[in-house]
């Protein structure tokens, strides 16, 4: 459907569309599942994006296309066992060994890792200076266990990525950046994909709960007839229109190559919030139907409880919108 790097030149297989065109891909995709919507969200922004920012022309003929078509499917590696919201705290790493790099640690809750034939990862060289390197399936040393027992993100495959002496060849390092501003650009694509795609979640709680209070019937006449539940339709759909004016700004300033990482920080966390709070009014108008699985609403709301988190926390993008307002790193 060219959901896999709508933004990359078509010279690489991508759809060569605009931003706001890629946060209603987005949208749509997750108004059906977040795990969907997430596969499509890491290939794009985090595997096809920093081999097209960051890659070289080589890096670009070989892996682009291969992910634009779906024919191969990549994977992000940044955050580890032991360092989440901190990723510069990363102790993967990687030695010089002549025509090639070893590669020694580990990532975890790594989307797409089980199935995935690239890996784009994030390690430090032998000074602590952070680069990225392509790592294929197939590589010795190099493997991915499947993480399991998920009540949230079923639809999607999460896994880790242990590098155990991995032998990476010095063309598959990422010559065009280096340093924490690469992973973090590709995070703020991300986001930017997340704020829009959550929107879809709320979207279909939202009509959900709305076709239902219009056909329950109680005391005489459909709930929908009752303020209170009036009042929650009523701030659902106005939530999602803000939502939805705000990344439609955003989008508009990613078009123009404006937009600031803070800002796209803040339709992050306020995407998830509203989100959250819209399945939860959602499962109460359905009542104790809402809990089922004849109705999507709880599937959404477990979702969003990762969404919520992954990809900076609801409290780390408070913390980066205090930072940007009032100059003062609450961080340390």
């Amino acid at each position: 459907m060219g959901c896999f790097g709508p933004t990359v030149p078509t010279e690489y297989g991508g759809g060569g569309l605009d931003y706001i065109s890629y946060g209603l891909m987005m949208q749509e995709l997750e108004r059906g599942d977040s795990g969907v919507r997430s596969t499509a969200s890491v290939q794009g922004s985090l595997v096809m994006y920093p081999i097209y920012a960051y890659g070289s022309e080589q890096q670009k003929q070989k892996y682009l296309p291969r992910l634009a078509s779906g024919e191969w499917l990549g994977c992000f590696g940044l955050t580890e066992p032991d360092h989440g919201s901190d990723p510069g705290g990363m102790l993967t790493h990687f030695e010089d060994a002549g025509d090639l790099v070893v590669l020694n640690g580990s990532k975890m809750w790594i989307s797409n890792a089980p199935f995935a034939q690239v890996a784009v990862v994030w390690a430090k060289d032998e000074k602590g200076e952070v680069h990225g390197l392509i790592v294929e399936r197939g590589m010795e040393g190099f493997s991915t266990p499947t993480t399991h027992n998920k009540w949230s993100l079923r639809a999607s495959a999460t896994g880790e990525l242990v590098f155990d002496h991995v032998k990476v060849p010095k063309e598959n390092i990422l010559p065009g950046v280096k340093g924490l501003k690469g992973p973090l650009s590709c995070l703020t694509k991300a986001r930017y994909g997340i704020a829009w795609g959550v929107i879809g979640a709320a979207m279909d709680c939202y009509d959900t709960a709305l076709r239902y209070a219009k056909q329950r019937e109680q005391f005489g006449k459909p709930i929908a007839a009752f303020q209170l539940q009036q009042k929650k339709l009523a701030e659902m759909v106005t939530e999602i229109t803000k939502a939805q004016l705000l990344n439609w700004r955003l989008g508009v300033l990613m078009n123009e190559g404006k937009a600031t990482p803070q800002q796209v920080s803040m339709a992050k966390r306020n995407s998830c919030e509203i989100a959250t709070n819209i399945c939860r009014d959602a499962r109460q108008v359905l009542g104790g139907m809402g809990i089922t699985g004849e109705y999507p609403i709880m599937r959404h709301m477990m979702n969003l409880e990762s969404v919520i988190t992954y990809e900076g926390t609801h409290d780390i993008h408070l913390l980066i919108t205090g930072l940007d307002i009032t100059g003062e790193n609450a961080f340390k």
